[in-house]
């Protein structure tokens, strides 16, 4: 009895409960993954892309961005009906420079085999920059042509093969916006137009490209170095439209689109739209496919598009292009402006992709050249550097030369002139010196006798020692002279001190006794005998008897 009041135990859980949650999620719903990959070269403006396609709020400062080598951040897409529905998660890459360390990075990321058709490329051009359009355009163009040739597996050429089939029954189909959804659907079902010449013959990866020119708001900037400033020239409007004459001429031949930018929230939310609009196309019907036309057309219904773009094309706002993949053609191209030649631009670009070397005058760089010159600012060059001679050669050359020349010492002009004066001569009075102590003394003695014989009074007596100056003496011999005490006891400095005195007391004399035939001046009255002043009474006739 008390065993059958028991509970029973509950069953055993399965073993592989976590497979079976994993393979009923799965199974319920897979998000699918989706990658936009932005080229462009540095400050072109792909973080404001990047932040406006992922729905994400701008950086506060510039001084908080980390750059990497390669940019990448994610968001997921939801229904526009639908906020908790998520539709898809988008991956954006950023690549910062067309060089090759940074651009031998993605295929390690983004697989070609695996993600061409969940793939959507922006090319981002600077409108600043105009003058460099082509050459970035060659230069992304060619790497996305190697990208999407990485290998040549099997499973690599079939995702080529389905990325293009995909992508030219887009445009084959192609439906204008401003037509109702439901009409486009059942046209595309029922129409399929044949490509024009020119149209998508060079892009076999097929992966859907859009050229997006940014900052197209200063296309007319006042700036030295940057636009096309407007003003300068008659024919700045017929540039503009030349300019986006090419690229949707380029575009052509890639299957592409244009679209034109600027910090409007609108620019930027319309390219969103767009890219979303392209990501999800759906793929194109097995070409083996016998289901009647209704079938088709209710498969399209079913697999249409989530995010349909409305926007009419836009050729005319210069600050707000679009052009969607599909919607151009090259006599659309040609009617903006006359005389621009489609066929000859797109052969011009051909030849010089196909060309292993840079073409001559007639290639599209050269004629893109002359329809946007390069208005950069340049770096002034830098003066040649100068190489100094050095000290050793500069010295030794001198030094042969002097060496040459018998009667120059080099030694010479490093010698102190005093130090050819003998131990005995202090000063100024060396030998160098004795010549024109006697020339002065020679005119002293003149200009003494001189004013002796005019004047009336008699001349101060002169120094003895004079007359027996060194008139006679050589230089060596004035040196000895000089150098030994005078006869009468005087020394060397008594002698030079007298000279200078004698010298002084002539000039003053001379002074005073004014020139020739003047009357003497009167002498100075002596105080004798308690200070009276004393007569003079010498007559003029005393003298004679």
């Amino acid at each position: 009895m008390e065993s059958d009041s028991r509970p029973e135990s509950p069953s055993a859980p399965p073993q592989d409960l976590w497979s079976s949650i994993l393979d009923s999620v799965s199974s319920t719903r897979s998000i699918p993954s989706k990658q936009i990959l932005l080229l462009g070269q540095p400050g072109t403006g792909k973080s404001t892309l990047s932040n406006a396609l992922l729905q994400k709020e701008p950086e506060s400062s510039d001084q908080d961005k980390t750059d990497f080598a390669l940019g990448y951040d994610w968001a997921d897409v939801r229904d526009e009906g639908d906020e908790s529905d998520t539709l898809a998660r988008l991956s954006v890459f950023t690549v910062p420079s067309s060089q090759s360390t940074y651009t031998s990075l993605l295929p390690h990321f983004i697989n070609p085999q695996t993600n061409l058709q969940h793939s959507l490329i922006m090319i981002v051009l600077d409108w600043t920059k105009p003058w460099t359009f082509v050459d970035e355009l060659q230069t992304w163009l060619g790497w996305i042509d190697k990208w999407a040739h990485g290998s040549e597996d099997r499973e690599l050429v079939i995702a080529r093969e389905e990325a293009r089939e995909r992508l030219q029954y887009y445009l084959q189909h192609y439906t204008d916006p401003s037509i109702p959804a439901s009409t486009s659907i059942a046209a595309a079902a029922n129409t399929a137009m044949d490509l024009a010449e020119g149209t998508f013959t060079m892009n076999e990866a097929g992966v859907p490209i859009v050229f997006v020119c940014t900052k197209a708001d200063q296309i007319d900037e006042d700036h030295a170095g940057k636009g096309m400033v407007k003003g300068k020239g008659e024919d700045w409007e017929e540039r503009t439209d030349g300019i986006m004459q090419v690229l949707r001429t380029i575009a052509l031949l890639y299957g592409a689109g244009v679209f034109y930018t600027t910090l409007l929230p609108e620019t930027l939310a319309t390219l969103r739209q767009y890219a979303l609009h392209m990501l999800f196309i759906p793929p194109a019907p097995s070409p083996t496919s016998t289901l009647p036309i209704s079938t088709s057309t209710s498969e399209i219904i079913q697999t249409k598009n989530p995010f349909r773009f409305a926007q009419k094309p836009n050729t005319l706002d210069r600050d707000r292009i679009i052009i969607p993949i599909g919607w151009d053609s090259a006599g659309k191209i040609t009617v903006m402006r006359e005389g621009f030649d489609v066929k000859a631009w797109q052969r011009s670009w051909t030849t010089d992709n196909s060309a292993e070397e840079d073409t001559d005058q007639d290639g599209v760089k050269a004629m893109y050249s002359r329809l946007a010159p390069d208005q950069s600012i340049k770096d002034h060059p830098l003066p040649p550097l100068i190489s100094p001679t050095p000290e050793t050669t500069f010295l030794s050359k001198h030094y042969d030369e002097n060496a040459k020349k018998p009667d120059r010492d080099p030694r010479g002009a490093f010698r102190n002139p005093n130090d050819m004066v003998p131990g005995g001569i202090v000063g100024p009075v060396g030998g160098s010196f004795l010549p024109n102590v006697e020339r002065v003394l020679t005119e002293m003695e003149a200009s003494a006798s001189l004013s002796s014989s005019t004047s009336r009074r008699p001349a101060a007596a002169r120094p003895g020692n004079i007359h027996a100056g060194p008139a006679s003496l050589s230089p060596r011999e004035n040196v000895a002279a000089k150098a030994s005490p005078s006869p009468t006891g005087q020394t060397q400095h008594e002698v030079l001190q007298n000279f200078f005195q004698s010298l002084l007391s002539t000039s003053s004399k001379d002074r005073a006794a004014g020139p020739p035939g003047a009357p003497p001046a009167p002498s100075a009255s002596k105080k004798v005998n308690g200070g009276a002043p004393a007569r003079d009474t010498a007559s003029p006739g005393a003298g004679e008897e």
